[in-house]
């Protein structure tokens, strides 16, 4: 008859027995997924210099060894300490959905404040310049002087027929479509008209 290690050892350390072996589980992934990891570099390291592959693609290839690496030992560790993988799942692709409709419903705004950079630096327009947003180069556009400029719109105060009325366009708007600028209301053809 066999006999195990718990026989040999005094009653108070039973308990302690099943901890120590899930432990010693997650020392052991942990030790495993470092040196993957290191066997994963040197291989892409001596793949790259064999075969010259630009520093780029040995870069991305290094993140995506290490974040599979990792993520799998990081799921192993879950579930050694008793996580249901259906509820790794779920949990996962719950905060994937959410991650992604943010992304979306943010990326629309996060577009117009790096278009407003681009305005900043770029300069194809300034405060007071008069300006006409083509959708194509035949049908006239939306135009006025630009009397704001924030981190979402640009605000263009018409004259002629919608005279006193202000147009509020997205400055993402600008880099979609031409914009024709003029410094001096008097050199607009079709008479833009503003208050100089």
């Amino acid at each position: 008859m066999m006999l195990s290690i718990k026989d040999h050892l005094p009653a108070w350390t039973h308990p302690w027995l099943h901890d120590l072996g899930i432990a010693a589980q997650v020392l052991l992934t942990v030790l495993v997924a470092w040196l993957l990891r290191v066997i994963g570099r040197r291989l892409i390291r001596r793949f790259s210099e064999h075969y010259t592959l630009p520093p780029e693609m040995v870069m991305g290839a290094r993140r995506v060894t290490t974040f599979v690496i990792s993520f799998s030992a990081l799921l192993y560790i879950l579930h050694v300490l008793g996580a249901s993988p259906v509820a790794l799942w779920t949990a996962f692709t719950g905060f994937a959905a959410v991650g992604a409709v943010a992304f979306f419903a943010a990326w629309s705004v996060l577009s117009n404040i790096f278009c407003t950079l681009l305005i900043f630096t770029t300069r194809p327009f300034r405060l007071h310049d008069y300006i006409e947003v083509l959708e194509n180069g035949e049908k006239p556009g939306l135009k006025g002087r630009v009397i704001d400029i924030n981190l979402i719109y640009t605000t263009l105060q018409e004259s002629g027929d919608h005279e006193g009325t202000v147009l509020q366009l997205p400055n993402n708007l600008f880099f979609q479509r031409t914009v024709r600028r003029w410094r001096n209301p008097a050199q607009a053809p079709g008479g833009i008209q503003g208050d100089g």
